[in-house]
């Protein structure tokens, strides 16, 4: 079964500098109904413009990777790191016993379009770290690439939840199935549009997937796709 999430039913905060779109509820945006699904908590599109980004802010006990789009996002945080995330590369912070971070578009002159996620941690109170890699559009065209997964497996990123995040580029004939067994699924078309067993999905649009053996993608037009293999729960556990 599919449920899907319209893009144009996702929660707003535009402040100028910054236009973001929520998934799931975040910040000023609550809906009853949308308060995660399985593990996965938030999703945040979000544009940034030239200069600007988020201040130092702390974060703990959470799973939070980025994936740039377009442009260039520069990351500093207390545990020393300093790094710029450009499109193709999947970072992720684990932010424990507690970390503070800031995230600015590293361009003075480009826009900075990028997706936010955050995954609740099956074990609390670990040690921060910080991971960061780059699959390339070769990695991803026409196929469903491990970009994170609780044991690092294929050179992915390793996370403290059992949640695998697969990454995938879609046009024309190319197509990809992933085998989801007993488990939960969430799709998110980050751009372009592509059908997901069958039911066509545009960009910002997402889709909860329960009961379903297999997640069958096809007919892209320019897509890029992110698929979260997920425990069979309802909401996250925090």
């Amino acid at each position: 079964m599919l449920e899907l999430r319209k893009a144009h039913d996702r929660g707003i905060a535009n402040l100028g500098w910054l236009d973001s779109r929520h998934t799931f509820s975040f910040g000023h945006y609550r809906d009853p109904q949308q308060q995660g699904f399985s593990d996965l908590l938030v999703i945040n599109d979000d544009r940034v413009q030239p200069g600007q980004g988020f201040g130092t802010h702390p974060h703990n006990n959470m799973e939070i990777f980025s994936y740039v789009l377009e442009g260039a996002l520069a990351h500093k945080d207390s545990m020393g790191t300093g790094s710029v995330i450009y499109p193709g590369d999947v970072q992720l912070m684990s932010a424990g016993t507690g970390v503070r971070h800031s995230e600015f578009n590293h361009s003075q002159t480009n826009p900075l379009h990028f997706l936010q996620i955050w995954i609740v941690p099956c074990i609390k109170a670990v040690k921060p770290s910080y991971q960061q890699t780059h699959f390339s559009e070769v990695d991803k065209r026409g196929r469903l690439v491990l970009v994170i997964s609780p044991d690092g497996a294929n050179g992915s990123l390793t996370i403290h939840q059992d949640v695998r995040v697969h990454a995938g580029l879609f046009d024309g004939s190319e197509a990809a199935t992933l085998n989801l067994a007993q488990r939960y699924a969430y799709v998110h078309v980050a751009r372009g549009s592509v059908e997901l067993n069958g039911q066509r999905l545009h960009e910002g649009d997402g889709a909860r997937v329960r009961d379903e053996k297999l997640l069958h993608l096809s007919g892209g037009q320019r897509a890029e796709v992110l698929v979260f293999d997920l425990p069979p729960r309802e909401l996250p556990s925090r």
